[in-house]
């Protein structure tokens, strides 16, 4: 290798060919024309086309080899003078090395950036700054990608000499070939990027300069983004807010953490038009990390996008405090602004056609949705966020007061969207306003909260208006149906089975019972029935009763229970409570007629997870929640509005009697519960309710077992129904009192009869201390049973007595005097007053 030139490279070439393959080819030549000379001419024949033949396969194979790529055809080694010339003189440092790592060509800047002397100097880059610790790691990184057939980059910053400044080298290797394994030949490229980098330290110094001046100017500055993020704070902002700026950017500071109240809706709620640049001039407080706030008067401007989506804000931020404490005009404009963005109600000032001029945080928040979601025509207008057959009345009463007309009617509207919301607009003029932007204020209401709770209290009334109608029904009722049941039990025990009226008589009875099934439904709705509340474990009584469900709601649809964990006993009439289970269970088996699932779910409630849930009418408490859920065919909330309500039914007229869902509301009612459903058409139907927790002190959980077995009167009156003694009978039904009279002289008693509690106090003291028992109504003209009670006993105090009501007993319960008495609910059968009378006498 001779001397290099200064400005051209140094070239080593590579042989393209090889002399010993010539040498062979050549030789293989001579042999086969001594071959062809040996063979004769008569043979040569043969000769010559195995010759041509060999030659012709050595050719096809080695067309296949050139075609797999398996022999390759190398390029002449004549260089184009252009590509030289350019590469000699590139401005980079180029160095080509082979596999092994040796230099095949190097032009006139590689060996200048390395220090070489000559071309025999030229070395590879790894030998050139192998002595250097802070260049060898981006060495063997450069290696290994090379190594790897790919591409690489690294900028490493080479010590001077002494005297001489530091330099940086940007440092590129290229394999030439497809893949690693082709990659026998390396570019590698060395640049002097010193300037560069000296210019990018000087224009990030001078970034760091303006964000000096700029966290240090005497105005705050801040940047928020869409969501409310804050993403820059400039250290003056900071220290008037007391906040650390390293939360900034992070996540860890929102709008919401450094402006109060509802401020923070006036800067995230601004829209504008695609591609607008807006700045808005808005006053509100601060707030410091202390809670103290600071009045503050802001510049905030935002690029609104292609799409019309806010950007990354530039807020300017001054102080108003020093203006305050100095300024009395800036005094008022703070307090005003304060009233302002602090009222409890949304605040607005519109022009005479209603397009909306200035807005407090209250209003922006309330109803930014619905002026965005208003079309263009109406953006900006106040009209829009009230439902189109409201609009005019709103229109109406900002049009008066644009014309200065004071006292307008208030307007209540319902918003618009898909959301039933609701809110009550009052309209004010804005007197002496020469500025035609700003004819009226506007003040709304949100109303919906209200409504909501007006619309339950309506409905709870209705259903406690319908339940005092239906329970004065049942009363009526019971007395008509004791006194049908009384005479079928004498037409029946005077009649044989044999005879044709036989079955008439039975067939009374049974529609009487039928008939007194559903007074007993009518009480439970009225919650007026008498209850029979004893402790229960809810877990073991829907496993009790899971067996009759599966068999109520059939084969196509799945019962699935799931209890929860430890539940909490509850206090209930265990017969009332599986009332309910069934009922829901049929409802929910008659919406799928097509099959589907039904799921029962119990779980513990705790007060603050009952609180959480916000049920209206339900205050915190323990509760164990039962759910019902199934997966039929919904309700639409028309039809929910209903469902409580007696005689509702959506079945086939004969299919129901609409008392189902209105006695399961008054079992729970009864029982201390709440009860709420949820629906939606087409995704089922999901019942819970919630019944409280009962904290035992020494009664003990009742077994459902145990409790499913129906209390049975002393063996010693189970076959023998007849007695002796002195009873008392008031009632002031005639015809029922002359029945059970009757009935009760049959079985061998002696019956008083007295119409009202004056008469049986007569004939109490007629009788002096004869009397036994007294077998008496409550709800009677003149005196009614307990008051009876109390004067009765004021002469005998153990006196017994049973009391016989269409009511509940808790309905009388409290006015009874403190003593043993015995409750017999109305209808009954002459076995069943009895059997009461002849337990009661022998306790």
């Amino acid at each position: 290798m001779g001397e290099a030139h200064p400005r051209a490279g140094i070239h080593r070439a590579r042989r393209s060919g090889s002399a010993t393959m010539v040498l062979l080819v050549a030789f293989a030549l001579v042999l086969a024309f001594a071959g062809l000379m040996l063979v004769g001419r008569n043979n040569s024949g043969t000769y010559i086309l195995g010759l041509l033949a060999v030659l012709a396969t050595v050719g096809v194979v080695a067309l296949f080899a050139v075609a797999a790529g398996l022999v390759r055809l190398r390029a002449s080694d004549a260089d184009s003078p252009l590509t030289r010339a350019v590469v000699d003189s590139a401005f980079e440092g180029i160095v080509v090395t082979d596999a092994a790592g040796r230099v095949l060509y190097a032009n006139a800047a590689y060996l200048q950036l390395t220090n070489a002397l000559d071309a025999r100097d030229v070395r590879p880059i790894e030998r050139v700054f192998i002595g250097d610790p802070d260049v060898s790691e981006a060495i063997y990184r450069l290696l290994k990608a090379a190594r790897d057939g790919r591409r690489q980059q690294e900028e490493v910053r080479i010590a001077g000499a002494a005297g001489e400044p530091a330099r940086w080298l940007r440092m590129r290797v290229r394999p030439l070939g497809i893949g690693k394994r082709d990659a026998d030949t390396t570019v590698w490229t060395i640049a002097d990027v010193t300037r560069d980098r000296e210019k990018q330290e000087n224009v990030f110094q001078e970034l760091q300069h303006a964000i000096d001046y700029l966290d240090h100017a005497p105005a705050g500055f801040f940047s928020v983004n869409a969501q409310g993020e804050i993403v820059y704070l400039n250290a003056t902002l900071a220290a008037w807010l007391d906040h650390d700026l390293a939360q900034v950017g992070s996540g860890g500071l929102s709008l919401a953490d450094v402006v109060t109240g509802e401020g923070a809706s006036l800067l995230t709620t601004l829209s504008g038009l695609p591609g607008e640049v807006k700045t808005e001039i808005v006053d509100l407080e601060m707030k410091t990390r202390g809670g103290r706030s600071v009045p503050v008067r802001l510049f905030h401007r935002v690029a609104y996008g292609a799409d019309g989506e806010p950007g990354t804000s530039r807020t300017l931020v001054l102080n108003r405090a020093q203006d305050v404490a100095t300024d009395p005009q800036s005094a008022a404009e703070v307090r005003f602004m304060r009233f302002f963005n602090n009222t409890p109600m949304a605040i607005a000032t519109v022009d005479p056609s209603g397009r909306i001029a200035r807005s407090n945080g209250l209003f922006a928040r309330l109803f930014h949705g619905l002026l965005k979601e208003s079309g263009a025509g109406d953006a900006g207008s106040i009209l829009a966020v009230v439902s189109e057959r409201e609009r005019a009345a709103l229109e109406a009463a900002i049009g008066k007061a644009a014309r200065g007309q004071g006292d307008i009617e208030p307007v209540e509207a319902t918003l618009s969207g898909t959301s039933e919301r609701s809110a009550t607009f009052y309209v004010t003029p804005i007197e002496d306003s020469e500025d035609t932007a700003e004819a009226a204020i506007v003040y709304a209401l949100e109303t919906t909260e209200r409504r909501k709770l007006e619309n339950q209290i309506r409905q709870q009334q209705k259903i406690d208006q319908v339940g005092q109608l239906a329970g004065g029904m049942a009363h009526d009722f019971n007395n008509i149906l004791s006194a049908i049941m009384m005479a079928t039990d004498f037409l029946l025990s005077a009649h044989k089975p044999t005879d044709r009226s036989f079955q008439d008589i039975m067939q009374i009875k049974q529609n009487a019972n039928r008939a007194a099934a559903l007074v007993r439904q009518l009480l439970a709705f009225s919650r007026r029935q008498t209850l029979r509340p004893q402790v229960l474990d809810l877990g073991d009584v829907l496993e009790d009763l899971s067996m009759l469900l599966r068999r109520l709601i059939g084969e196509k649809v799945k019962l699935d229970v799931v209890h929860g964990r430890d539940l909490w006993p509850v206090k209930a009439d265990m017969s009332q409570f599986e009332q309910v289970i069934v009922n829901l269970a049929v409802n929910a088996r008659d919406a799928m007629p097509d099959g589907g699932k039904l799921t029962l779910r119990t779980a513990n409630l705790t007060a603050a997870e009952a609180a959480r849930l916000g049920y209206a009418g339900m205050p915190p408490a323990d509760y164990v929640a039962i759910e019902v859920t199934d997966t039929g065919t919904g309700m639409p909330p028309e039809v929910m509005a209903k469902i409580f309500e007696p005689f509702f039914s959506t079945k086939e007229v004969g299919k129901g009697t609409g008392l189902g869902l209105s006695t399961v509301y008054g079992i729970i009612k009864q029982t201390g519960g709440f009860i709420y459903p949820e629906s939606e058409p087409g995704k089922g139907t999901t019942f819970r309710i919630f019944l409280p927790r009962h904290i035992p002190a020494e009664e003990p959980v009742v077994a459902p077992a145990i409790a499913a077995a129906p209390a049975e009167p002393p063996k010693a009156g189970a076959s023998d129904l007849t007695g002796s003694g002195t009873i008392l009978l008031v009632e002031d039904e005639e015809g029922l009192r002359g029945l059970n009279a009757r009935g009760l002289s049959s079985r061998g008693y002696k019956v008083l009869e007295a119409a009202n509690g004056a008469d049986a106090i007569e004939v109490m003291q007629h009788e002096g201390g004869g009397i036994d028992l007294v077998v008496s109504d409550v709800v009677m003209p003149e005196m009614d049973g307990p008051a009876m009670l109390k004067e009765l006993r004021k002469t005998k105090p153990d006196l017994k007595i049973i009391f016989v009501s269409g009511y509940a007993e808790e309905a009388f319960q409290k006015n009874i005097p403190e003593g043993q008495y015995d409750f017999l609910p109305k209808p009954f059968t002459l076995k069943q007053l009895v059997e009461q009378v002849k337990q009661t006498m022998a306790t």
